[in-house]
């Protein structure tokens, strides 16, 4: 299952933030620290198109694809050297997928900042600088072990070395490992040691009720010329507090209240949307009287490898799918009207897996 580790300083906004994805009740008292161990949630990502097959092929189960989000508790400067929770911290973040860094841009009296004032580029610095100075840490241990072996005329070690230094020397610059130009080998090699900074991430800033539902300020504004100059990730807004109040609401409610806001969709549904395509990920569906499932798969999956998503024997085993695009699915209205009007394809194991395939899979093992 996909993980996306939701980060940050103390107080910006992470516990609520994942209160509202999961409804798990994470506490989120003002203060530091309030989070300890890492609060897990598993979400459904939102995919309209699963609720329209299901509808059409009449099935008797709906089963979304999921993503899990674990919040995980506030950073401060100096967690490299053990400050605050330290190496706690930074643990828990080896083990996600993807990063959601929560960054606190609006002014609240009520609400304490750690740092003392309401500045999100700063923040975004103390965060990446102590990810920064934890990974250097990590590159250049093992570079002190690899070198050796190198030295000695070890091709695999030779290999190694080569990259870790690469990587030592962007982070001894201050710039992320998912900012170098590597290979498929290179980055094989550095991910066994699960690089904080390797990880892509999705920055996402916390606005005020009255930034909506635009979502932009000033301060919004300078991380968002930030965030593209450099080209390190993508950049949402939402306001955490409307999203816990959207959470508890029926569908209905929740419909109105948006719509009362000039929103076309929660903050929420954005994230977990957006985290979706930050991991390069693509949806295909299976469908009929049982039930009808999305299933996710990395973009440039063949249709042997989606197969192998549902079972390895499927993969294994593989013969071809039969296939047709969601759109043709919707006009047609079925798999049986799909299947007389011609426009169901028989793909082999060639084919590369389109976002929105409804498939069935034909094997023999």
């Amino acid at each position: 299952m996909l993980k996306v580790g939701i980060v940050g300083l103390p107080n910006v906004g992470k516990s609520s933030l994942f209160n509202a994805l999961t409804a798990a009740g994470a506490p989120s008292e003002n203060y530091p620290f309030c989070t300890v161990e890492p609060n897990v949630g598993t979400v459904e990502v939102p995919d309209p198109r699963l609720e329209t097959i299901h509808g059409l092929s009449a099935s008797a189960k709906r089963v979304p694809t999921v993503m899990q989000f674990v919040d995980i508790a506030g950073l401060v400067e100096g967690a490299s050297e053990g400050e605050g929770l330290g190496n706690q911290f930074l643990g828990n973040i080896r083990e996600v997928d993807a990063i959601a860094h929560v960054l606190r841009c609006f002014d609240d009296d009520d609400v304490t900042h750690v740092l003392g004032s309401v500045d999100p580029i700063r923040d975004r610095g103390v965060v990446e600088t102590e990810l920064i100075l934890a990974d250097l840490e990590t590159v250049e241990n093992r570079l002190a072990k690899v070198a050796k072996k190198a030295k000695s005329g070890e091709k695999e070690a030779i290999r190694e070395a080569a990259v870790l230094e690469k990587a030592q020397a962007a982070l001894s610059e201050g710039r992320a490992v998912r900012d170098l130009d590597l290979d498929e080998e290179q980055r094989k090699i550095l991910r066994g040691f699960q690089l904080l900074t390797s990880k892509p991430v999705l920055f996402v800033a916390n606005v005020a009720e009255s930034d909506l539902p635009s979502g932009e300020n000033e301060r919004v504004a300078q991380l968002r010329a930030q965030v593209e100059a450099e080209g390190s990730g993508r950049l949402i807004t939402i306001c955490s507090a409307i999203e816990s109040e959207l959470s508890e609401l029926d569908p209905d409610e929740k419909a109105l209240f948006l719509d009362e806001l000039g929103l076309e969709e929660s903050g929420l549904d954005r994230l977990i949307r957006e985290g979706y395509a930050l991991l390069g990920l693509l949806t295909f569906f299976t469908t009929g009287e049982k039930e009808s499932r999305a299933w996710t798969v990395k973009a440039g999956a063949t249709a042997p490898n989606a197969a192998g998503v549902i079972h390895t024997d499927f993969e294994r085993g593989f013969i071809r799918a039969e296939t047709v695009g969601y759109d043709d699915f919707v006009d047609v209205g079925s798999w049986k009207d799909a299947k007389e009007r011609g426009i169901l394809r028989a793909e082999g194991k060639d084919y590369l897996v389109k976002d929105g395939d409804i498939m069935l899979f034909r094997f023999n093992v």
